[in-house]
């Protein structure tokens, strides 16, 4: 594994990044929240679950305790966290916008919001066709 993961990211001739819809945004609970995790933990970083034991809840990390696969897609930031998805899911979620949102609950056993008596929780929305347009023309690609 290397710390250098995909990112999504427009081809030369993509036109104008601003038009592009984000991946991934966070309700203001979910900022909120993020905020003091960040406060408490230092950096952090959310990789999106496909797993059975968490469903498909957003995992919460410190940034040092996580290593982030050469597989990983990096979807965006959200309250300047940067969130990550494995890229089998990513194939399989790229026609969908997700919102991480936070609701009363507990948290995945190794999320850094366990015990806060709260849970983050993914939400998500299918694009438009003309949002889609507009991703098609955008690659995954190792960060740098």
């Amino acid at each position: 594994m290397t710390d250098q993961p995909m990112t999504d990211q427009p081809n030369d001739d993509a036109g104008d990044a601003a038009e592009t819809p984000p991946r991934v945004l966070a309700t203001d609970a979910a900022l909120e929240l993020i905020g003091e995790l960040k406060a408490k933990y230092g950096p952090i970083l959310f990789h999106q679950s496909g797993g059975c034991c968490d469903g498909s809840s957003p995992m919460c990390y410190p940034q040092s305790d996580f290593i982030v696969g050469d597989r990983d897609v990096k979807l965006g930031e959200v309250g300047g966290v940067p969130v990550y998805i494995s890229a089998s899911q990513f194939e399989a979620w790229r026609h969908t916008q997700l919102l991480i949102d936070v609701v009363p609950g507990r948290g995945g056993m190794f999320s850094l919001e366990n015990g806060t008596e709260k849970r983050f929780l993914t939400r998500s929305r299918a694009f438009s066709g003309e949002e889609l347009c507009t991703l098609d023309s955008r690659i995954p690609i190792r960060a740098a």
